[in-house]
């Protein structure tokens, strides 16, 4: 039994599908079927029920995985501990990030962290909020990006930078012609909206009063996307309206500066925060990825958006 074989077993339960792990791992599908293979017949037992579309891990298998899981994390915690107590900074940090977050902040980071720590890898994965919090439990992720916070003990969260929301007015709507808009203009009739798990949505919600035009709001049916670069697309093409985060009309985002619509005081906002689990060894990577992610969005946010550094 070999690291590299349990490392082919728990990219296999993660993607479900001989090829997807394969290209996960870097290798062939044969290479890494003949491995869980030779794992299998060393074991005498099967691992994953290949009749099954996608494929599944046996009750047996998925004990098994389990225990995989804390092989490879302890191995990984070695090499984190060493690197912390020498200070160097190499390594790959496995990062989820909402939809919501990644188009805008991404593009402002990526290029200037690389260049500051160039033995450093950055993987980024879009997931809902929930499957970032899980991922990150089942040492799936190192850490995530999040606009929620987490009531967790075993998860530590640390909030980066308050970014207003923002109106994005198609022309010819009837908020089009006002300089600054409200909560209160909203209307359940006109907005596009995220769709069902994205945090984005639930922010959106609360804005709306619990009236009539909330129960229309919840009985309609409405085109919604996983996706704002759809909705804000709609918008352009002359339908209704939607609600974008700063980053998406001050930043990298293209956008139609003609739609956008400030929020009157008190304005609506997001905190985006990093979130980690409290036994990660990486911390030296997470706190390098923290100190970059409010370097490069400082100059695009209003003054006073940013939370300061606490340790």
């Amino acid at each position: 039994m070999t690291l590299l074989q349990l490392e082919y077993l728990v990219a296999l339960d993660k993607y479900r599908h001989f090829r997807l792990a394969a290209e996960a791992c870097h290798v062939t599908q044969p290479s890494l079927s003949t491995q869980i293979q030779n794992l299998e017949e060393e074991l005498g037992v099967i691992l994953f029920d290949r009749s099954e579309r996608p494929v599944a891990p046996t009750e047996l298998g998925r004990q098994i995985i389990a225990h995989a899981r804390l092989v490879l994390g302890e191995v990984a915690r070695l090499q984190a501990l060493v690197q912390e107590a020498t200070g160097e900074m190499s390594g790959e940090l496995r990062v989820g990030i909402l939809s919501t977050i990644a188009p805008y902040l991404l593009p402002i980071v990526i290029a200037a962290f690389s260049q500051r720590y160039p033995n450093v890898t950055l993987t980024f994965e879009e997931l809902l909020g929930d499957q970032i919090v899980d991922f990150i439990r089942r040492d799936l992720l190192d850490a995530g990006l999040l606009a929620v916070p987490v009531t967790a003990s075993d998860i530590v969260e640390t909030p980066l930078f308050r970014e207003p929301l923002v109106g994005y007015v198609a022309r010819g709507h009837r908020l089009y012609e006002k300089k600054t808009i409200r909560p209160s203009d909203l209307r359940a009739d006109d907005i596009w909206l995220m769709s069902k798990g994205h945090c984005f949505r639930d922010q959106v919600l609360a804005l709306f009063e619990e009236d009539d035009s909330m129960e229309h709001l919840r009985r309609r049916v409405k085109f919604e996307s996983g996706n704002l670069e759809t909705l804000q697309r709609l918008v352009d093409r002359g339908h209704g309206m939607t609600l974008l985060p700063w980053l998406a009309v001050t930043g990298k985002g293209s956008h139609a500066p003609e739609s956008v619509r400030l929020f009157d005081d008190p304005v609506p906002s997001r905190t985006v925060r990093i979130v980690y689990s409290k036994i990660l060894l990486k911390k030296h990577l997470v706190k390098a990825l923290t100190r970059e992610i409010r370097k490069a969005v400082e100059p695009y946010l209003p003054d006073g958006s940013l939370f300061q550094e606490t340790e």
